[in-house]
């Protein structure tokens, strides 16, 4: 299961020519991870496949529209949760210090609650860990793969497959209040600029000092540098690791 999170946190990251050329190796490490179904190999792969056979420059497009231009579909976890109130930030901090009692170091740009970044940490947890950080996230998660799948996008076979891996059920409240929220169109330019008026989020100790807001900052904020050949789950901890809750859903 670790090496299979890993690739989704490669797949769900901005697409660069590296991604698009690893597309026999990321099938060839996700058919090795017996701790999968095959229904998620089967999504996972029509997914990898479909990505690696994209221009570069298609392929980041239709990532920018359907991630950054939609503020619905953000990859940003706490976005779902906060918006861009102060509580985000707490909580920002409280998912940065869990990273870093357990040693795993992210990139002065990249945001804690970005998928692909939670995704890569849970790569190195137990599956007592996965299983119960999957279930305090999942309500995102579904109201993600919904909204993807109303789009007719295969990126929501991601969230599928993260779905099943969670081997249980969302809090259907806390599912109901994300897809309570209006979908964004990323063609009206004025009403995304009227949503990104807020005032910026930030959080630590001068890490992340960078805006969690507009496209234009976001971008900088990518993992584009993630590595896809990086998925071997070398740096799991022991499967003994206690698990702790972490305020997903805005309780504290």
């Amino acid at each position: 299961m670790q090496i299979t999170l890993k690739i989704i946190s490669a797949i769900l990251s901005y697409p660069s020519e590296e991604l698009l050329g690893a597309r026999e190796e990321l099938l060839g490490a996700l058919e090795r991870d017996d701790g999968v179904s095959d229904n998620v190999r089967s999504v996972l792969g029509e997914l990898i496949c479909d990505i690696c056979s994209h221009d570069i420059y298609d392929a980041q497009e239709r990532y920018t529209l359907l991630f950054d231009r939609t503020r619905t579909n953000s990859l940003h976890l706490f976005e779902h949760v906060h918006g861009e109130s102060r509580d985000r930030g707490q909580a920002m901090v409280d998912l940065a210090v869990m990273y870093e009692s357990e040693g795993f170091e992210i990139q002065a740009k990249e945001l804690p609650d970005f998928i692909p970044v939670f995704l890569e940490y849970l790569s190195t947890q137990s599956s007592e860990e996965i299983s119960s950080l999957l279930e305090q996230t999942l309500h995102i998660i579904v109201a993600l793969r919904q909204r993807l799948q109303q789009r007719k996008s295969i990126y929501a076979n991601a969230f599928m497959a993260i779905e099943e891996m969670a081997g249980t059920g969302p809090d259907m409240e806390a599912l109901n209040q994300i897809l309570a929220e209006s979908e964004d169109d990323p063609d009206d330019l004025k009403a995304l600029d009227e949503i990104w008026e807020e005032e910026a989020v930030t959080f630590g100790a001068g890490k992340g000092a960078d805006v969690c807001g507009p496209d234009r900052l976001r971008a900088q904020m990518r993992a584009h540098n993630r590595r896809p050949d990086d998925i071997t789950g070398k740096n799991s901890i022991a499967a003994g690791a206690t698990a702790r809750t972490v305020q997903i859903n805005g309780e504290h």
